[in-house]
C-alpha cells in the first residue's frame, strides 16, 4: 500500500485508524501452505485472537483456512463468518466445563489441556473425541508473557503426565482424535521448534486413533528493516520429511494442521495516527499522537518494536524522536526513533498493526475505539465503525442515588 493511499483513508475515516491489506493476507496464507505443499492432508487453522473482525474472518475463510479459537464467543463468531462446525477447534485454556460444553453441543472440535477436564469431560461425553494440548516443557518465544510451553507455564498437559491421560482415557473410555502443542510466539530457531515436534510425535504414538497432530505456531515475522524471520520454507520441507516419515510408521495418514495468527495478519496491518503536538524538553524531541496504548498496547506490554513511518513527510530528513500518546500515564510508542522530521497535522503510520493491536484495544480513559478498514480489491472498506459516546455509555447503568 502506498503512502497516498494511506493518507487518503485517513482522510476519508478519520484518525486513528487501522487497515488490513488483504492481497498481504492471501500472500502469506499461500506462502505458508506452498511450505508444506508436499503435506498429503494439511490444514491452516487461523487464531482468530490476532485479529478477529468478522470480515477478515471471511476473507481466510475463502481461502481455504480453518479457525483455531480460544473462547465461545471466538466460536460464535466463527460460524456467523460462514465456518461449518468442523472446521473449528476450540483450544480454552482455563475456561469452566460448562463453556467446553457449549462449544461442543455447537459440533467444533474440543481441544483440552487439564487433567481435571480431561476427566470431567471424558466422563460426561466418551463418545465425543477431543483433542490433548501437550505441554512440551520447552522454553521458546520472543517474550516471557508469549512463551508458552515451558515447566512452567499455565498452558497445557505436561509430558510427564502422559501416565495420568492414559489412565483416564482408559477409565472413561473416551477417544483422542487429536494432540497439540503451542511453544510460543516469535519463535526464530527452527531447531527449537524441531526439537519440540519430536516430543509430540513420542507423545503421539500413545494413542491409536489420532486423525490430526497440531503443531500451534509462533512463526517470527519481521517488524523492521532487516529483521529476522522464521524460515518457513525450511522447517516446511524439514517438518513435512518428519512427519511424511511418522504417518508411515504409524500406519495411517493424519493431518498435518498449524494456527498461525501473527504470520497471517500482523505485516497487513497498519495502524495510522495524526501527530496533535510536536514537544521540545530539555533531552528529547516528543511527537505526541492522537492514540495511545489503548489501542496499541503491544509496545509498553512486550516491547515490541513496530515501525513508524511519517507518509506525511516521507522524505523530509531523518530526526530523533520519541512517539508517545495521549494517556495519563506513561504511554511510550518508540524511544529516539529516527523518523522523517515530523510537523503538528502529519500521518504516522506503524506498521505490523495487523496482529494483537486492535484485539487488545480499550476504552482507558474513556477514550473511543477506532475505525478498521480492510484494502480490498484497490479500494478501502469499512469493517468497522469508529465508536461514539453512545458506545461509552451503552452497557452503563444509571441509579438514582438520591
Amino acid at each position: 500500500m502506498e503512502n497516498k493511499t494511506l493518507l487518503q483513508i485517513a482522510e476519508d475515516f478519520g484518525s486513528p485508524v487501522y487497515v488490513y491489506n488483504a492481497e498481504t493476507i492471501t500472500n502469506q496464507y499461500k506462502r505458508l501452505t506452498s511450505a508444506f505443499n508436499k503435506v498429503k492432508q494439511l490444514r491452516i487453522n487461523y487464531a482468530v485472537k490476532a485479529l478477529s473482525n468478522i470480515s477478515i474472518l471471511k476473507l481466510l475463510r475463502s481461502l481455504g483456512s480453518g479457525l483455531d479459537t480460544v473462547s465461545i464467543q471466538e466460536v460464535k463468531l466463527g460460524l456467523a463468518a460462514g465456518f461449518e462446525p468442523s472446521q473449528i477447534i476450540f483450544t480454552p485454556n482455563g475456561v469452566s466445563l460448562e463453556e467446553i460444553e457449549e462449544a461442543s453441543d455447537l459440533g467444533v472440535q474440543i481441544n483440552i489441556d487439564n487433567l481435571s477436564i480431561l476427566e470431567q469431560f471424558g466422563t460426561k461425553f466418551p463418545n465425543i473425541p477431543v483433542c490433548i494440548r501437550i505441554n512440551p516443557h520447552v522454553m521458546a518465544g520472543g517474550n516471557t508473557n508469549i512463551s508458552v510451553g515451558h515447566i512452567d507455564s499455565k498452558f497445557g498437559i505436561s509430558i510427564h503426565q502422559i501416565p495420568h491421560i492414559l489412565r483416564i482415557v482408559d477409565n472413561t473410555a473416551m477417544t483422542i482424535n487429536g494432540i497439540h502443542m503451542h511453544t510460543g510466539s516469535d519463535i526464530l530457531d527452527i531447531d527449537v521448534f524441531l526439537y519440540a515436534s519430536e516430543i509430540l510425535f513420542e507423545t503421539a504414538k500413545n494413542f491409536s486413533n489420532l486423525e490430526f497432530i497440531d503443531f500451534g505456531s509462533g512463526f517470527k515475522v519481521p517488524y523492521k528493516e532487516g529483521d529476522i524471520e522464521t524460515n518457513i520454507e525450511e522447517l516446511g520441507e524439514k517438518l513435512t520429511k518428519r512427519f511424511n516419515e511418522f504417518c508411515k510408521d504409524y500406519g495411517k495418514q493424519l493431518t498435518l494442521a498449524f494456527e498461525p495468527g501473527k504470520f497471517l495478519v500482523s505485516e497487513a496491518g497498519f495502524f495510522l495516527a495524526k501527530v496533535n503536538v510536536v514537544k521540545q524538553t530539555t533531552s528529547t524531541v516528543f511527537a505526541q499522537i492522537d492514540s495511545g496504548f489503548n489501542h496499541l498496547i503491544r509496545p509498553m506490554l512486550y516491547g515490541s518494536q513496530h515501525k513508524i513511518s511519517n507518509i506525511s513527510n516521507p522524505n523530509g530528513r531523518e530526526r530523533f524522536y520519541s512517539v508517545v500518546g495521549y494517556i495519563c500515564e506513561t504511554d511510550t510508542f518508540a524511544n529516539n526513533r529516527r523518523i522523517n522530521e515530523i510537523s503538528e497535522d502529519d500521518i504516522l503510520a506503524f506498521g505490523n498493526a495487523g496482529a494483537y493491536c486492535f484485539t487488545m484495544a480499550s476504552n482507558y480513559n474513556s477514550r473511543f475505539r477506532p475505525a478498521e478498514v480492510l484494502w480490498h480489491n484497490n479500494k478501502a472498506h469499512l469493517i468497522r465503525q469508529r465508536e461514539t459516546f453512545d458506545d461509552i455509555l451503552r452497557n452503563q447503568v444509571e441509579i438514582n442515588l438520591n
